[in-house]
């Protein structure tokens, strides 16, 4: 596979990205590749483009499956394992976000919850900001669990209904008086 200077330039970036998103290089210039490709891969091919490791390539394709980023396909014919990922974009963002909620948040909420039944530890403050952070979490896993049951095009509507509602804040931070009276 011939990879463009745009191509290359995107991989490097997801190489780079990936380090501050919590995977290693190697696995986002895989999803990279996979995500701009019109057809899907296999090891061999991604192992060439990329210029790593056979054994690179599987433990990325490992990892990215795990997440549930990429697709096994199989092509008629030849019995090697093809990969390539979700064609909607939506479906992507949703599975990313799913699973960083999975990986990251429940633990911590699940941790602030033990902390909690655990009963008065003599460090008020402590406790009180333990509270605090768990009801903010669990108010964002509420909100999260009320969009992800939306279909997607009314998730994309109800975002662009948020931009005009963010519009009606003014300036200088202060909410429109209208709306103000109502808290």
């Amino acid at each position: 596979m011939k990879t463009t200077p745009l191509l290359q330039e995107f991989i490097l970036h997801f190489g780079e990205m990936g380090s501050r998103w919590g995977i290693n290089r190697t696995v986002g210039q895989i999803y990279a590749l996979l995500f701009l490709s019109s057809e899907p891969l296999n090891a061999e091919t991604i192992t060439d483009a990329l210029g790593i490791s056979r054994s690179n390539t599987s433990m990325g394709l490992k990892e990215l499956q795990s997440w549930n980023l990429v697709r096994l396909k199989h092509i008629p014919g030849d019995r090697r394992d093809y990969f390539t990922t979700p064609d909607d974009l939506w479906e992507i963002v949703r599975t990313l976000v799913a699973e960083r909620k999975k990986r990251e948040i429940d633990p911590t909420l699940t941790k602030l919850r033990e902390l909690e039944m655990q009963g008065p530890a003599g460090d008020d403050y402590a406790e009180a900001r333990i509270a605090e952070l768990r009801e903010l979490i669990e108010m964002m896993t509420g909100f999260y669990a009320e969009l992800d049951r939306l279909e997607t095009d009314r998730l994309v509507k109800l975002m662009t209904t948020g931009r005009r509602i963010a519009g009606l804040i003014d300036k200088t931070g202060g909410v429109i008086p209208a709306l103000a009276k109502r808290k």
